[in-house]
């Protein structure tokens, strides 16, 4: 298949070429309105315990659970006539949107309910309202309610919190961010790949098929929007990794051809040849790139689900590009794929001579790697010791719902959220759980015994139900208005704890504990935390079981062994271990927040973990593949023996060892680029990739993967008899070289 694409191609490069543009122009202006296109949220499942009740709070009670806060400061206190007047008119214009609920103030509530939403200064006081429609349509609708303030008197300042503006500031700082990331990631990774290549013109071929595989993901994007709903956050991750590996899959090809031409081979033979062995190499890890991200099909949550999709679509259209389009180029060129070698230049600058070739053996990497191989047993104790101490921090791990301290401080979510922390104890700003009682009529004793309960219960601030106001278990304040109709009854039980620590998970455990007088559903923080670890702890397991089956399968299609692949699990089950720990020593226990700007709550965000596994996992096998194609190589040109075994890993890692290193290079600026995002969990999606990349490319191809190759010796290449003929006959093994023709090829006028 390989063969009949790279033969197509060489032989009509430029309607190749005009389609590929004619692609390219389509898709951008397709995917040009993405954005406003890409949905908030995401991070739950719509069938959860605590969604249920979010409905049933908007249905039937007229959102009783606020997802907007609009904080009036007035440096003359919120009694003022100047505060007064600007909370009238805000609370008048929220009253008169069809899409906003239960609006509600400091200045119009009974007093049992107005001093709760007054700051414990006196100078700051709460409008809350419950915005309609979901998480998508209430962070647009709290856009245009920020944008609908109008100018406040002197010492009067309105900021609006809450989940809904959360989502809009998010997906504003999302869009920035990655605007950022790709300014600073492609001029960077032309100039890694000018000092890769030497020649402008071959370095240029990678960031060609990477802007490529840019404009396609963003109208694979767009078109997913039209079947289901797609997180912004698949914008910058799925962006961020079709331009990675459209730059490696483009870097192994050209440098396959570059190779080849050196050999003495013509550019269309070159061409297929390249395609036939690194187009091979990024054939299959694609696959395992794929397999590892569709695994993310199975939890119940758009977010994972949409970056599954589009993961799926982006890297298989950087493959395609790769494999279809670059060959194109590539004959096209012919030789001019050398020219501008800013090296000769640098040369002549500096008066150095011309470098003299000198055979694999005496390459650093060869050397480096034969060394690695004498000393093996040290090599692999200690790399694998200090994996496991590097990852050991991810044993304490917790993990929790994202709130507003994903912004950094300056943000308007931010403070509004902070200072509902301090100021604010009795308000239920997401720390607090709520009860919905469906369809339950009973009497007020019961009710009241029931909130006596629950308001014992530790670290409860208070209760409020439809027979009044609990504190410690005595009645304080008479019943607030609107918590019991026709449809049923809830109660709103205020804490002190952060939902997501232990504290809060253990008092969130205990309320569920005490005996309702009828069933109860709930809703809140603790909540919305408990069913989302639910969800994907569920199906955890049917994912991990899913990729580590895959990638076996592709990995003993690839190679003919079923040591290799169990040698790669293992590998990169201690590479993802030492990147977790890193996340948790980092932004679970806060060290280094002061270097990168975040503020550690003392969890991770639960659905990063599981993006940033099944990502590093197809990542990794990306470069397993691409060294164990050079090994394999030179494996099965070999006598097969012991002594074959050691020279082949030394060639195979010679001849990849600088690829290699430069496209982990080359993907850590792209997804190194997104560390500098301004929302701490892609800060973390950034980083951890990163160092992951990095660490796999060096320390454990470069050093760890030679070493237990060398004890295991010919065991490496074994397989059981059944599958040794089962991979005869289903395994794609190494295509056959083209023979080489003097014969010309059509060039175009002016070849140098």
């Amino acid at each position: 298949m390989l063969t009949r694409i790279a033969r197509l191609a060489t032989r009509h490069p430029k309607r190749i070429l005009l389609a590929a543009l004619v692609l390219a122009l389509a898709c951008g202006g397709f995917g040009a309105s993405v954005t406003d296109r890409l949905k908030a949220g995401g991070f739950t499942s719509d069938d959860a315990e605590s969604s249920q009740v979010t409905r049933l709070l908007a249905d039937n009670f007229g959102g009783a659970e606020p997802n907007l806060a609009l904080l009036i400061h007035s440096d003359q206190g919120v009694d003022a006539t100047a505060a007064r007047t600007v909370a009238t008119d805000i609370t008048a214009d929220l009253q008169g949107r069809p899409d906003a609920l239960g609006v509600r103030s400091y200045w119009n509530s009974p007093p049992q309910i107005s001093s709760a939403l007054r700051s414990t200064d006196g100078k700051s006081a709460l409008v809350l309202a419950y915005l309609t429609g979901g998480d998508d349509a209430a962070q647009k609708t709290a856009a245009d309610v920020i944008e609908g303030f109008g100018a406040t008197p002197d010492g009067v300042t309105v900021r609006a919190g809450g989940l809904a503006a959360l989502y809009h500031e998010v997906n504003t700082q999302v869009t920035k961010d990655l605007t950022l990331a790709e300014g600073v990631a492609i001029p960077l990774t032309a100039i890694v790949l000018m000092l890769v290549f030497g020649s402008v013109v071959a370095a240029a071929l990678p960031l060609m098929i990477g802007l490529f595989a840019i404009v396609g993901t963003l109208a694979i994007l767009r078109a997913l929007t039209l079947f289901s709903d797609v997180s912004i956050y698949a914008l910058n991750m799925t962006t961020a990794l079709g331009l990675a590996l459209a730059i490696d899959y483009s870097l192994f090809i050209v440098s396959r051809y570059r190779e080849e031409l050196a050999g003495g081979r013509t550019h269309a033979d070159a061409a297929v040849r390249a395609v036939q062995t690194a187009g091979r190499t990024v054939l299959y890890s694609t696959l395992t790139v794929v397999l590892a991200l569709a695994a993310l099909a199975v939890f119940d949550l758009y977010f994972l689900r949409s970056v599954a999709f589009a993961g799926v679509a982006v890297v298989a259209a950087a493959a395609a590009a790769s494999i279809v389009i670059l060959p194109a180029v590539l004959v096209l060129l012919g030789d001019r794929v050398n020219a501008w070698d800013l090296r000769v230049l640098l040369r002549r600058l500096f008066r150095r001579p011309e470098p003299t070739p000198r055979p694999l053996e005496r390459s650093a990497w060869y050397r480096t790697v034969t060394w690695v191989m004498r000393h093996a047993v040290p090599v692999t104790v200690a790399i694998v010791a200090l994996l496991l101490a590097i990852g050991s921090p991810f044993l304490g791990v917790k993990f929790g719902y994202p709130d507003d301290r994903v912004l950094p401080p300056g943000a308007q979510t931010r403070a509004v959220g902070d200072v509902l922390r301090s100021d604010f104890p009795a308000v239920n700003a997401g720390t607090g759980t709520t009860i919905v009682l469906d369809g339950y009529h009973g009497d007020a004793a019961s009710i009241g015994g029931y909130a006596t309960e629950l308001s014992r219960v530790n670290g409860v601030s208070a209760v409020l139900s439809s027979s009044g106001v609990y504190v410690s278990g005595a009645r304080v304040a008479p019943t607030p208005p609107g918590m019991a109709n026709d449809t049923g009854q809830y109660l709103t039980v205020t804490s002190r704890f952060n939902p997501y620590s232990t504290d809060g998970e253990n008092q969130f455990q205990q309320l569920r504990d005490v005996p309702a007088p009828a069933p109860a559903l709930f809703g809140g923080g603790a909540a919305i935390n408990a069913d989302t670890l639910h969800a994907l702890g569920a199906r955890l397991p049917l994912a991990v079981a899913l990729i580590a089956l895959s990638t076996f399968i592709v990995l003993f299609l690839f190679t003919g062994s079923v040591v290799l692949p169990l040698k790669a699990l293992v590998l990169n089950t201690l590479s993802l271990s030492a990147m977790f720990g890193m996340m948790v020593w980092i932004f679970q226990e806060g060290h280094l927040s002061g270097l990168l700007g975040f503020t550690p709550t003392g969890y991770l965000v639960a659905t990063m973990p599981i993006l940033m596994f099944c990502l590093a996992f197809g990542m990794s096998m990306d470069y397993e593949v691409f060294l164990l194609s050079r090994i394999r190589e030179a494996w099965l040109a070999s006598g097969r023996t012991t002594a074959d075994n050691v020279r082949s890993v030394a060639l195979g890692v010679a001849r990849t060892g600088r690829i290699v290193t430069a496209a982990a290079l080359l993907m850590a600026i792209v997804l190194g680029a997104m560390a500098t995002a301004k929302v701490s969990f892609m800060q973390m999606f950034g980083l951890g990739l990163t160092l992951t990349v990095l660490a796999d490319a060096t320390i454990i191809r470069g050093l760890l993967v030679p070493a237990l190759m060398k004890l295991m010796g010919r065991a490496n290449w074994w397989a059981p008899a059944p599958l040794a003929r089962l991979h005869s006959r289903f395994g794609l093994s190494e295509e056959a070289p083209e023979p080489r023709t003097a014969a010309p090829e059509p060039e175009p006028a002016g070849r140098t």
